[in-house]
């Protein structure tokens, strides 16, 4: 029982305490379960976060399922899921009860100007760690820069670059 509470508690503070989504999320997930708790390893983590980005859903909630089976099994990922969304929920479902006595307050619109570059940031270093950990040659990050800028500027669609490195990785893999 215990094990359930713990899991539910890391994840319950890392749904209540991130903006910003998944991503955001990122480092915290990373924190916890690869170096506070140590279940699992970095490169499992990076694994971790490839399959979460490609399967449907919540990149946090699919973490969370993913996390919780692997320590305790079905309900162990019950636990961590709800832990991931339950925070959340209430915390936007209080938001949008008050806010719409105050979505008008200038006040309210500059926090959520200054709110946004924080998410930003937020949001780049988990990328930043991932391409460290991922990119050892200078020659690797061509490929992340290229995929950005395929997506950024020329309009390709994200599915159809994961479907596409995942048919090259397994190919390679195959090769070997």
């Amino acid at each position: 029982m215990k094990m359930y509470l713990v899991l539910f508690w890391i994840f319950a503070k890392i749904g209540a305490f991130t903006l910003g989504g998944g991503y955001a999320m990122l480092p915290l997930i990373e924190r916890e379960i690869v170096d506070n708790k140590k279940w699992i390893d970095r490169p499992e983590f990076l694994d971790l976060v490839a399959i979460a980005q490609s399967a449907p859903g919540i990149l946090a909630v699919n973490m969370a399922i993913f996390v919780g089976y692997k320590i305790k099994g079905t309900l162990g990922s019950v636990a961590a899921t709800l832990g991931a969304v339950l925070p959340s929920f209430i915390i936007i479902l209080l938001i949008a009860l008050c806010f719409r006595g105050y979505k008008d307050n200038p006040v309210v619109a500059r926090v959520f100007k200054g709110i946004r570059p924080a998410v930003v940031a937020l949001i780049a270093v988990p990328v930043v760690n991932m391409g460290r950990t991922v990119c050892k040659r200078p020659a690797a990050w061509l490929i992340p820069a290229a995929v950005a800028l395929g997506v950024w500027k020329a309009g390709v669609s994200p599915v159809g670059i994961v479907l596409a490195a995942g048919l090259i990785g397994w190919l390679w893999g195959r090769k070997k």
